[in-house]
């Protein structure tokens, strides 16, 4: 079932994961079967947003008419952040949002994330009861049951929303920031959102042609903006990934900041403010200089398993209120209820302006850990942390690096890869410490395998 993010290529690239392939005829189909299992209640509306890359029309009419033959209504955003379809749900007391997006991928590929009325992820009985009316025959509702449908331009409103999550009573002027929308979903409204509230905004990747979402520009490509932001000896940079629920961030010497070090600059923030409860989420994958930093703070990290569903399952069961990754997905529960790029810079920019210092100088109070990855293909499902040899070889090198580092082996989620990870405060050790490790692993697969 593809209600998660299940990206496939619409060139016949099918993507790592999922169950159904993403074609048109799949979301009309999709489309009904959500609507079937809304409107069971009632009559239903459903928001659908989606980001810039050219497959989204075919997929978004798709899904309006399967919709429509359910008998639900809609409302079509069009260009819009992820997070802002989340928001725009909840406050349009719609039964369920819809987002067209395959984030950080590039232009081919394309998915689905769908929200509850809440702007949360939809409950597991609601996906089941989705993929069970997948199985059935698509029957239209009468004529006068159709599903009407409304074009909303809700930029202003989720404009404003973002802005009320800084603090009221201060501005950014005085800040110059380059602005990269990575041309994709947030193009139309971060550059108004920095610029209405006083900064002075040089954007780039604010061009989408459907083509070009993600490319050589965004949080998965930072270079361009840190070479914008030295060029124009601007403040810092800012820049989101194609459907704005990532952020990645450059000080004004063009130093890239990454989720680690900006979830470490909110979170002492609201420490400070007296704003943070219980403590951080982080990942298995969060920098141990991560973990350490907040240590000194006395701020206790937990690490969930990679993936923003996980670290918002652990928020929800700690009844914390901060997490995120790496990768500049970042959430601000008491802000937003997810993942929200523009949101988490302006919780980055309020520190910069409250504690008087650069984001250079905040992210100095981090010190990242050197980490290597080094990727081991499998051949057949096993878990390399049960052959002896691995385990002995993780043991040596736990014991080599000390409390100093550490090292964890994870299978890929999305492809047939275990990935050998090891941190520690000197690099060619780590670097050496993880090629060993990687090589027991091959050659204890390779002996399993005999």
């Amino acid at each position: 079932m593809a209600t998660e993010r299940k990206y496939f290529g619409t060139d016949g690239i099918r993507g790592p994961v999922g169950t159904y392939p993403i074609t048109a005829e799949f979301m009309l189909k999709l489309g009904w079967a959500a609507g079937r299992v809304l409107g069971r209640k009632g009559h239903a509306s459903v928001v659908i947003g989606k980001d810039t890359r050219i497959s989204g029309y075919m997929f978004e009419s798709a899904l309006e008419a399967g919709l429509s033959a359910a008998g639900v209504d809609i409302i079509l955003l069009g260009p819009m952040p992820t997070p802002a379809v989340a928001y725009l749900t909840r406050t349009l007391h719609a039964q369920a949002g819809i987002v067209i997006s395959a984030s950080h991928n590039p232009f081919y590929d394309n998915g689905i994330k769908f929200f509850s009325d809440a702007g949360k992820k939809l409950p597991d009985e609601v996906e089941v009861a989705i993929e069970a009316e997948m199985e059935k025959e698509m029957e239209t509702v009468v004529s006068r049951e159709l599903g009407k449908v409304e074009r909303l331009h809700a930029e202003g409103r989720y404009i404003e929303f973002c802005k009320s999550t800084y603090p009221m009573g201060e501005d950014l002027r005085g800040y110059k920031v380059v602005v990269d929308c990575a041309h994709g979903a947030t193009y139309q409204v971060a550059p108004s959102v920095f610029d209405e509230l006083g900064a002075d905004v040089v954007p780039i990747g604010v061009s989408p042609d459907g083509l070009n979402i993600n490319e050589s520009h965004g949080a998965v490509h930072p270079e361009r903006m840190s070479a914008e932001v030295v060029r124009q000896g601007a403040d810092l940079g800012i820049a989101f990934d194609g459907d704005g629920d990532r952020v990645i961030m450059v000080d004004q010497e063009g130093e890239i900041v990454d989720g680690d070090e900006l979830l470490f600059i909110i979170a002492e923030a609201k420490h400070r403010a007296g704003t943070l409860k219980r403590n951080v989420v982080g990942t298995l994958m969060s920098n141990l200089g991560l973990e350490l930093a907040l240590a000194e703070r006395d701020i206790p990290l937990q690490r969930a398993k990679v993936g923003d569903r996980y670290i918002m399952r652990m928020l929800e069961e700690t009844g914390s209120n901060l997490g995120g990754e790496g990768s500049g997905h970042i959430i601000c529960l008491d802000r937003t209820t997810t993942g929200d790029g523009i949101v988490s810079a302006l919780q980055v920019l309020a520190a910069m302006r409250q504690s008087g210092q650069s984001l250079h100088a905040l992210k100095k109070g981090m010190a990242k850990y050197p980490q290597t990855l080094v990727n081991v293909r499998l051949h057949k499902q096993v878990d390399v942390t049960a052959l002896p040899a691995v385990s002995a070889a993780v043991r040596d090198a736990e014991k080599e690096l000390a409390e100093h580092g550490r090292v964890l082996l994870r299978p890929s989620g999305t492809e047939p890869l275990v990935r050998v990870m090891v941190e520690g405060r000197d690099r060619p050790q780590v670097e050496d410490v993880a090629k060993r490790i990687a090589r027991v692993v091959e050659e204890a697969l390779a002996s399993e395998a005999e």
